[in-house]
């Protein structure tokens, strides 16, 4: 690992722990709430503790002036809602426009047992090799998803992570498989830093309890959108999250020192 390399990869953690809020779903979803007024949503965050945001290349002007010093990464490969298949994830940047962007790491997502899983494992494999010539680390976002499959099994989401790391990542992230014990399996199949999806909004407790079981499993920490950015106070909730993640707080610690509601 080159200077360079650690150098951006502390860019987007603090003391090896990750929170990171992509907010790339634009291209994925439209302007859906939390993302019209971007720039609000990166200060809030960021100001809540985030260590990195991530979008797609073309919002790097919206997010360098709002982002209070946090890391950036740069998303390249995306689909969207109204496409063909969801799963269909197409390259939309390089590793170079990615730099000329202002990226700290760049990332990728591939959906492990998928009808498109053959191109993105070459997808992934170019990128890191890409990404390996200009010492920028490369996050895999690594899910079990295709027919039949079960995206919340240990063993398959153990599958995922041990194939970024084989196809040469830095850090990964991926589904959560309900509780700690299980997720145990998940971040022993690896030695990359795995980091959890958030998925769609839940309350605030269901949130925080969720980073907390999966801490308690092994994870370095957490990759949430739409549980943090479509929050009704994305600042307050990060500040939750960030508790859990970085300060090993309780749930109920991390709740209230954020100042939300513990609920009955």
């Amino acid at each position: 690992m080159t200077a360079g390399h650690l150098a951006r990869l502390t860019r987007i953690s603090t003391n090896d722990r990750y929170l990171i809020v992509p907010m790339d779903h634009g291209i994925t979803m439209g302007a859906v709430t939390g993302l019209k007024d971007i720039e609000s949503t990166i200060d809030a965050v960021t100001r809540g503790g985030a260590d990195a945001v991530l979008t797609q290349k073309g919002i790097a002007p919206r997010v360098h002036p709002n982002k209070n010093d946090a890391g950036y990464i740069v998303h390249v490969n995306a689909s969207t809602t109204i496409g063909p298949d969801e799963n269909d994830k197409r390259m939309t940047s390089t590793v170079k426009e990615a730099i000329k962007a202002g990226a700290d790491a760049v990332s990728l997502h591939i959906n492990v047992g998928s009808n498109y899983e053959p191109k993105q494992i070459e997808d992934l494999a170019t990128l890191t090799a890409e990404a390996g010539d200009y010492g920028i680390p490369v996050l895999a976002m690594a899910y079990a998803r295709g027919p039949g499959i079960d995206g919340d099994e240990p063993e398959k989401l153990g599958h995922a992570v041990r194939l970024a790391e084989e196809l040469g990542s830095d850090v990964v992230k991926t589904g959560y498989s309900g509780d700690g014990e299980s997720f145990t399996h998940v971040c022993e199949s690896t030695r990359l830093p795995v980091v959890i999806a958030g998925g769609s909004k839940g309350t605030d407790e269901e949130t925080v309890r969720m980073v907390r079981g999966a801490m308690d499993g092994g994870a370095a920490g957490v990759s949430m959108g739409r549980s943090i950015f479509q929050h009704d106070d994305p600042e307050a909730i990060t500040r939750a999250v960030s508790a859990v993640v970085h300060d090993d707080q309780t749930v109920e610690d991390a709740l209230r020192a954020a100042g939300l509601t513990i609920e009955a």
